[in-house]
């Protein structure tokens, strides 16, 4: 016979992070963050209590466990994120202003970078302006070939005296038939980034953009850390749909670089590999900047739990 003890609590150590994710959302003022749903409707069927939710976010990010016998399902889930996508910045801010509070921060220097990670959106789904006006230029140019073979033909069947197929090749039809087609919707996407005066369109994340050549990271977005050297905390945190200009930057300031290199590869190392952030889930820019927030949550959480121990940390919130 296998004896359980009769608490959750009795399965869970004075220092395992749930402990502090429980005292730390039990702090905040849900309403005010932003979050949905906090005060439930007076009729119906209750919901998901949105701190049991957030928890649930905050521990899968740090552990991947379920919280107590909670068993939400997908949809349960995967909305919450997305509904509360802005809270989750706040919630970010809230844990960065208890790191202040606990003397974490050097603010004697900030090292600021940026990184890309993919989108959920492949290379073969994005169009710059310039790929598609070549894929145009080059259809029209193998049309205009492939129009001219047909001529050719009909005119050696008419002198031939066999009075013509209705234009031969049916092949070479086919293959013109499929060229126009595909002519016809690069055409169209370009049509649409004239309309919204851009120069590339990204079919399966809009907002993802096509990041430089020399990067591992075909299309996605570049996130920008604010560091804090003391620690190697983050007290800022940023996801753009742009390419990093950091370099331009930092070409007048080369003295900072090496400073900066050792302060903000180790939030983006582990970020990338012990977290296994290499790609967003997500789609659209706002949805991967609350994405992010709750990445960029856990790494602090990870970090100070190292420094002070989930008792600091759970006296601190208590304070």
């Amino acid at each position: 016979m296998l004896l359980l003890p009769e608490a959750v609590d009795d399965y869970v150590g004075t220092e395992n992070p749930a402990r502090f994710i429980e005292a730390f959302v039990d702090g905040l003022d849900l309403q005010a963050a932003g979050f949905s749903r906090v005060i439930p409707k007076a009729t119906g069927r209750p919901g998901y209590d949105p701190a049991d939710l957030l928890k649930l976010y905050i521990d899968g990010y740090l552990n991947r466990v379920l919280l107590r016998h909670l068993k939400p399902d997908f949809k349960t889930i995967a909305d919450f994120r997305r509904d509360n996508r802005t809270a989750f910045r706040q919630v970010f801010r809230e844990f960065v202003l208890l790191c202040r509070q606990l003397d974490l921060f050097g603010r004697e220097l900030l090292a600021v970078d940026g990184t890309r990670i993919k989108a959920v959106n492949n290379k073969d789904r994005n169009f710059t302006r310039g790929a598609l006006s070549k894929f145009i230029r080059e259809a029209d140019e193998k049309l205009d070939g492939y129009m001219t073979r047909l001529d050719e033909g009909d005119a050696d069947e008419d002198r031939s005296g066999n009075g013509g197929s209705g234009r031969g090749d049916g092949k070479l039809a086919e293959k013109i038939a499929a060229i126009k087609g595909k002519r016809d919707r690069h055409k169209a996407l370009l049509d649409e980034l004239d309309r919204a005066g851009g120069n590339q369109i990204s079919m399966t994340d809009p907002d993802s953009r096509a990041m430089a050549r020399m990067t591992k990271v075909g299309v996605g977005y570049n996130v920008q850390l604010a560091v804090d050297v003391k620690h190697k905390l983050i007290a800022e945190q940023e996801v753009e749909a742009v390419v990093d200009r950091m370099a331009a930057r930092l070409a007048a300031r080369p003295e900072v670089l090496d400073r900066r290199r050792e302060s903000v590869e180790h939030p983006f190392g582990t970020i990338k590999q012990w977290m296994n952030q290499g790609a967003f889930l997500m789609r659209r820019l706002e949805n991967v900047r609350g994405e992010f927030s709750l990445t960029a949550l856990a790494y602090n959480i990870r970090r100070v739990i190292t420094l002070i121990g989930v008792a600091g940390l759970i006296a601190a919130v208590r304070a």
